[in-house]
């Protein structure tokens, strides 16, 4: 049950089978207060979440195994509230219409700006906290 599962306050999952950019990201986020958890595998990924509730996760498109976009769908079907930025470092057109359309709230493509990229996190961080703070009537109004 989702109540079950320990919440990871303000902590970004980043998802890349690139242990650079990994690094990199964390660093960027670490610099701007910002907590990360790295993953190099989705399939890691989806097992770690099965745990812990996830506010916010960074998803290459193009990974060894799954795609971004499957996880993406993946914590779809499972009802989940995690949002989901996507990165690539491809430029292919179907790619951001796609995520978009499957509920991302972010698509960037490598190398992007890192203040953009921080205001998308920061963003998500609030709509994870102000959705948190819902009173339930509000919540059952909303099914």
């Amino acid at each position: 049950m989702r109540s079950e599962k320990s919440a990871e306050s303000h902590v970004v999952c980043l998802v890349d089978d690139d242990p650079l950019v990994l690094n990199s990201l964390g660093n960027l986020l670490a610099s701007d207060g910002i907590a990360a958890r790295c993953f190099n595998k989705a399939e890691t990924f989806l097992a770690h979440i099965q745990v812990h509730r996830v506010e916010l996760v960074v998803l290459d498109i193009r990974m060894v195994g799954m795609t971004g976009l499957e996880v993406q769908a993946h914590l779809s079907s499972i009802c989940c509230q995690t949002r989901v930025i996507i990165i690539t470092g491809s430029e292919r057109p179907d790619d951001e219409r796609n995520a978009m359309q499957a509920g991302a709230i972010a698509f960037f493509t490598k190398p992007f700006d890192d203040e953009q990229f921080l205001a998308a996190v920061h963003g998500a961080l609030a709509q994870a906290k102000a959705s948190q703070e819902l009173p339930p009537e509000a919540i059952v109004g909303r099914l």
